[in-house]
């Protein structure tokens, strides 16, 4: 598998699990806490944040923030239409740049202000295992509460996305 095609898979993946975790999320508001509630829904505007930053250093533009989350969160249905749509178009531009274009380093400046330089490719690594992380800070609080988590794996993505793979094809 080249390296375009496994981001792209690894994209779609990130998609599938925060979409079954703010699902998850959003469904269990009631059983939780307000206190676990308020620490979720920080964490998920953070990985948001984050993934916006990483999309403007894609394109090339200057993110403008000075932090890596929201100083005013935003309605929590609000940001998984939000991540949805930005995961979405993280895997469109996974699927469409050109080997050349996810290898050549890409300048940038953090919110801190310091300097960095990564290509794409190392990139969008960074957006799938940070997602990662803080999608187990969040589903751990679920299993704390309510017994249970969404699924978060990616061998439960490759076999939910082609169940043909449960049978050896």
């Amino acid at each position: 598998m080249s390296v375009e095609k496994l981001l792209t898979s690894l994209l779609r993946y990130k998609a599938w699990a925060d979409d079954g975790l703010y699902a998850g999320w959003l469904a269990a508001q009631s059983d939780l806490p307000q206190a676990c509630r308020d620490a979720g829904h920080r964490v998920l505007d953070h990985a948001y944040t984050v993934d916006r930053i990483f999309a403007c250093h894609l394109q090339g533009h200057a993110h403008g923030m000075q932090g890596t989350s929201s100083t005013t969160l935003p309605p929590l249905a609000d940001l998984m239409q939000s991540a949805r749509a930005l995961d979405q178009w993280f895997v469109d531009y996974a699927g469409q740049a050109s080997p050349g274009e996810l290898e050549t380093p890409v300048p940038f400046v953090f919110t801190d202000g310091t300097r960095g330089c990564m290509s794409p490719e190392e990139m969008l690594g960074h957006v799938v295992a940070h997602g990662g992380y803080h999608r187990g800070e969040v589903g751990r609080l679920l299993v704390l509460h309510t017994g249970a988590s969404p699924p978060d794996t990616f061998t439960a993505y490759l076999h939910a996305a082609d169940p043909r793979r449960r049978h050896g094809a």
